[in-house]
């Protein structure tokens, strides 16, 4: 069995590219692979969005900005999650899509019209959107990110339990998604770490 965590961000492009491949290799698969999307937002990973999209580092307003989107669209995806994997997943690639790649401002008004397109709960989704429990499930996820030692996305943290390593193999970067393959074969024990690759340790399993 397999398991793959990937940290994105919630509303960029690069990151639905990175996610759009890995569903195409899980789905011609014959593996058991068990995979989770964990949106991630810090300030490490805002100034590396604004350094890769050109905008000047002393911009206050418009990290301010960056920060302020990012946060409330990872929110956002925590809340339709709680109606079911892929119907969080399906929600964040349409909305990393609108925003990332149509050009659309993210608002709520963008988010609501979404949930109605992917066929979620809005009613649902306006309940559970401020509760407490929702920021705490984000806050669990920075946690995992930070125990896994992540520090920018996409990254990709493997666990291959057919291999002999008792450890997952960190991967960061889009280009990374390439080494994957190799990572899940049965025999995988017997490759080099990848250049890019670190031991990372395994952590607690949220529950949900």
């Amino acid at each position: 069995m397999i398991e793959i965590y990937l940290f994105v961000n919630p509303i960029g492009s690069i990151c639905l590219e990175t996610e759009t491949k890995l569903l195409d290799f899980i789905g011609n698969s014959d593996k058991k692979i068990q995979f989770r999307v964990i949106p991630l937002v810090n300030m490490q990973t805002i100034h590396q969005v604004m350094k890769r999209r050109g905008i000047d580092a002393r911009d206050i307003d418009a990290r301010n900005k960056l920060f302020t989107d990012t946060y409330s669209a990872a929110l956002d995806c925590k809340a339709v999650q709680l109606q079911g994997k892929k119907i969080g997943r399906k929600f964040m690639m349409r909305l990393q899509q609108a925003v990332a790649c149509e050009q659309i401002p993210y608002s709520q008004e963008l988010v609501c019209a979404i949930i109605d397109e992917v066929g979620a709960d809005l009613e649902m989704f306006l309940e559970d959107r401020p509760s407490a429990f929702v920021k705490e499930m984000f806050q669990n996820d920075q946690d995992t990110a930070r125990d896994m030692g992540i520090t920018q996305h996409p990254s990709e943290v493997v666990y291959n339990f057919s291999s002999h390593r008792d450890y997952g193999v960190l991967l960061e970067g889009a280009a990374c998604i390439s080494d994957l393959p190799k990572l899940c074969q049965s025999d995988a024990y017997r490759l080099p770490l990848f250049q890019l690759a670190s031991h990372v340790a395994k952590p607690k399993k949220q529950q949900l």
